[in-house]
């Protein structure tokens, strides 16, 4: 990080909220935006491993705080926001990557899922993801900027077995994620989801993996084969390439992108 010169980083100055940030997609992505300048807000609900990832990227010489907020509460996701600005002015990106876990919900028929293992993730994604939007735009709408972001997996668009409720939950931020274009970005503040596939040894997809495999009576690595060969390019999106690109979508540079969604599918998807 110090080899790099502070006019070629694309987030300096920027004050980046990051919920869900001791998971594998929030950690990357969190010290993705730290590389690149920006002054890192770390949350989550367990502060060991939020200050795990804080204290990663101190020692790389990036700036990042943390503390506890549930994304799915009004009261801490706006009180822990208005302390952010009361201390650094203002907030520029709100990237929302929480997740839940996927046992009980995934790996089972739907005429065997109970319905309140359905709607979980269904009204999980969709009030977290409204919550903490909803709370950084009382911010940047006042400003004038800022990118609210979030991260779904295939099964958003595509028509995949035993996801549960799951796709369905994905499906809905995606659904919000223009619905806050529509109105947000003539005040300057931009709405992006970044859509991957499953990324393959990230402690979710492993536990995704072995479920999905174990329903369908095959190999874990048979399934994982499987998956990657549904891409053109017969591999899955890596954390690396999720990272670079919401880096990305988060700067200046992708100031015509909103309501969008960024298609890391590698081909599986194809628009």
């Amino acid at each position: 990080m110090n080899n790099r010169k502070e006019k070629d980083m694309l987030l300096e100055g920027k004050n980046v909220v990051v919920y869900g940030a001791g998971g594998a997609v929030g950690s990357a992505v969190a010290c993705g935006f730290a590389q690149e300048g920006a002054r890192v807000f770390l949350t989550g609900r367990n502060p060991d491993v939020v200050d795990t990832v804080r204290k990663e990227i101190s020692a790389a010489g990036g700036a990042a705080e943390s503390a506890v907020v549930d994304a799915l509460d009004e009261k801490s996701v706006t009180g822990h926001l208005d302390a952010v600005v009361a201390d650094a002015g203002r907030i520029d990106v709100s990237f929302n990557a929480i997740g839940i876990s996927p046992r009980g919900l995934q790996g089972i028929p739907l005429a065997e899922l109970p319905v309140d293992d359905f709607m979980r993730p269904v009204t999980t994604y969709a009030q977290a993801h409204f919550v903490t939007a909803q709370s950084a735009a009382r911010h940047m709408i006042p400003q004038g900027s800022g990118v609210i972001m979030m991260h779904t997996p295939e099964p958003a668009r595509v028509s995949l077995p035993l996801v549960g409720g799951m796709s369905v939950g994905w499906a809905a931020m995606e659904a919000l994620n223009r619905a806050l274009s529509a109105e947000w970005a003539q005040h300057g503040v931009r709405s992006i989801c970044l859509r991957t596939t499953g990324m393959v040894g990230t402690p979710v997809i492993d536990v995704v993996y072995g479920l999905h495999a174990d329903a369908l009576g095959i190999p874990v690595d048979q399934f994982t084969a499987a998956a990657a060969a549904m891409t053109h390019r017969k591999r899955p999106t890596a954390l690396a390439e999720l990272t670079a690109v919401a880096v990305f979508l988060a700067s200046g540079q992708a100031s015509a992108m909103t309501g969008t969604v960024a298609n890391l599918t590698g081909g599986l998807i194809v628009d």
